[in-house]
């Protein structure tokens, strides 16, 4: 039986703040390549009929309405970093279009941020008409689980003292907020063609592999193709930092989109 393709579709790959930065006037944050845009990181995956995304960020609405994505299986988290949760309400768009809950995938760290962050979401004694309906589904330890279409492996990265997610699906791997990624993890990793990884800047940082890191680590894994995610404003300009990069690198960008 022949294998769906699988296509990615790179929502935001900006840190935190995004680029450009409030109020900077670096030649990153003023530059007219729309390439130099990056709104906070998340990605949309399509196999068959099933279509996930991974974080929902602040900029969540905003992503999905210049997408390509119509409807929503899941919302998978990698952490409770509010660059990454802070947009799970607009899953009601979705509530309405489908007519039911969307489902979440997360670990019981992630619950704890979101059940704070939406308690009206969560509370089980008083419903509020038109909040957003979900159905929350606690990743495992290390094991797969399908969506779909999507079979699923997690992978525990250290983003500084924090566990992350990053997730593999086939020959595709995406992990984003790490600085570290023990040999047992990084097992699960090897054999992808295609790796997504963050790379935040060119100077060193306590808790994101920085260019020099990401590039090791690339170098390590071996695939055919990476992308860089997660980038601030300090990692200098997407042109000049192409320049920089090795055949099989590249910098991943809003809009990017990849079939597999």
């Amino acid at each position: 039986m022949q294998k769906n393709t699988i296509q990615v579709e790179f929502l935001g790959t900006g840190t935190s703040q995004g680029v450009p930065v409030i109020g900077c006037k670096c030649k990153v944050c003023t530059s007219t390549n729309p390439r130099d845009k990056r709104l906070r990181t998340s990605i949309a995956i399509k196999c068959g009929k099933t279509q996930i995304v991974i974080d929902s960020g602040p900029d969540f609405r905003q992503q999905i309405l210049r997408s390509s994505v119509v409807n929503l299986d899941a919302l998978l988290f990698t952490h409770e970093h509010k660059d990454h949760i802070a947009g799970m309400d607009d899953v009601r768009a979705f509530n309405y279009i489908n007519q039911k809950p969307v489902d979440v995938f997360c670990t019981e760290n992630v619950l704890t941020a979101l059940t704070r962050e939406y308690h009206y979401v969560f509370d089980e004694f008083f419903k509020y008409p038109g909040i957003p309906q979900v159905n929350v589904n606690i990743i495992q330890g290390d094991a797969t689980f399908i969506i779909g279409d999507l079979q699923i492996t997690p992978i525990e990265v250290m983003h500084y003292k924090l566990p992350v997610l990053g997730f593999r699906i086939d020959n595709f791997t995406y992990i984003t907020d790490a600085n570290y990624i023990s040999e047992t993890e990084l097992e699960k990793v090897k054999g992808t063609e295609v790796l997504v990884l963050n790379a935040l800047r060119i100077e060193k940082h306590i808790s994101h592999f920085n260019l020099d890191e990401a590039l090791e680590l690339i170098k390590r894994i071996n695939p055919k193709q990476a992308y860089l995610t997660h980038l601030s404003h300090l990692m200098g300009e997407h042109e000049e930092v192409e320049k920089l990069l090795p055949s099989n690198v590249s910098i991943g960008y809003d809009g990017l989109t990849l079939s597999l």
